[in-house]
């Protein structure tokens, strides 16, 4: 989006992944000539100075996190640091050399957690269920507390599910579209999942990453929820990806109790009213023309890749 608008994109890529980017790369493997990659880390402070020194960037989009729930249940450590102290190294390599970018952190839905009502905007109490969720609450105040006190630029999506077929494939929706392809021709049985119960407000990553810049775009900083309002279950996400390939997902599904968290998020939805009235963002894909986009990339890809 952001090359299509004409902008000059530089990225930080830890080094292990420019040293092997025919697979670590590859969802970036269209546009990466277009691209000015840096080899750093957010858990090396110098390296984040030393190139926003060297960029002196008018915008940075820090997207980069331990972003898979389940994990941080597993490595609550890694989450934990890399998700906090990214952000905060971020931030002050911003307010020590580059206080005049603007600057947006990716928040979470997972920030509410165990909900205080629905559906949830801007001034619903957290309750985070997870050490990402925690990890996303405390990046939130690192960037209100930097914009409050050293008057930055700094506004926060509060991004309920954005999906695409370019999801990783640890995750559920993808992990969905994927086996549907697989089964229906002929490459695998079943599909384990955990709670297919759990419901989410999903939307599309392209309209979510548009909020983003709409956000940088205005004079003031602010906090933006961004999401459908409207909610639907792992459940309804795997019998609509099922039957548009022609089969019951009830003959294929097996519950898998280690695929259950410690502590569940039931229940996700997002009221957008605030970037609706002063971003003019709303979605432009429903859930059911998301689903099939997924399961027909996935399709087409095993095809080519049989």
């Amino acid at each position: 989006m952001l090359l299509n608008k004409g902008y000059d994109v530089h990225g930080i890529v830890r080094r292990v992944a420019l040293e092997d980017e025919t697979h670590r790369l590859w969802r970036i493997r269209k546009i990466i000539d277009n691209l000015t990659l840096h080899a750093a880390s957010l858990e090396s402070y110098a390296s984040l100075v030393k190139i926003m020194q060297k960029i002196k960037p008018d915008e940075v989009y820090h997207l980069a996190a331990q972003s898979y729930v389940g994990y941080s249940f597993e490595d609550e450590f890694s989450t934990l640091n890399t998700n906090i102290n990214g952000t905060h190294y971020v931030l002050s390599a911003l307010k020590e050399f580059e206080q005049n970018v603007k600057y947006y952190f990716a928040a979470s839905s997972e920030m509410f957690g165990k909900v205080k009502e629905v559906p949830q905007n801007e001034l619903t109490p957290f309750y985070p269920r997870s050490p990402y969720g925690i990890s996303k609450v405390t990046g939130f105040e690192l960037t209100r507390n930097y914009r409050e006190a050293y008057n930055l630029h700094a506004s926060s999506g509060i991004l309920f599910n954005h999906e695409s077929p370019r999801r990783g494939f640890e995750f559920v929706t993808r992990k969905i579209s994927f086996a549907v392809a697989r089964i229906k021709n002929g490459m695998q049985k079943n599909i384990k999942l955990g709670n297919i119960l759990s419901k989410r407000d999903w939307g599309f990553a392209k309209d979510y990453v548009e909020a983003m810049w709409l956000m940088l775009q205005k004079e003031k900083p602010g906090d933006y929820v961004i999401g459908t309002g409207q909610e639907h279950s792992v459940e309804e996400f795997a019998n609509l990806a099922f039957s548009h390939v022609g089969l019951n997902y009830k003959d294929y599904i097996v519950t898998d109790k280690k695929l259950l968290r410690p502590s569940e998020v039931d229940s996700l939805i997002a009221d957008s009213s605030k970037a609706r009235k002063e971003l003019g963002w709303k979605p432009t894909v429903n859930f059911n023309d998301l689903v099939k986009m997924m399961v027909e990339s996935d399709l087409e890809y095993i095809k080519n890749n049989l």
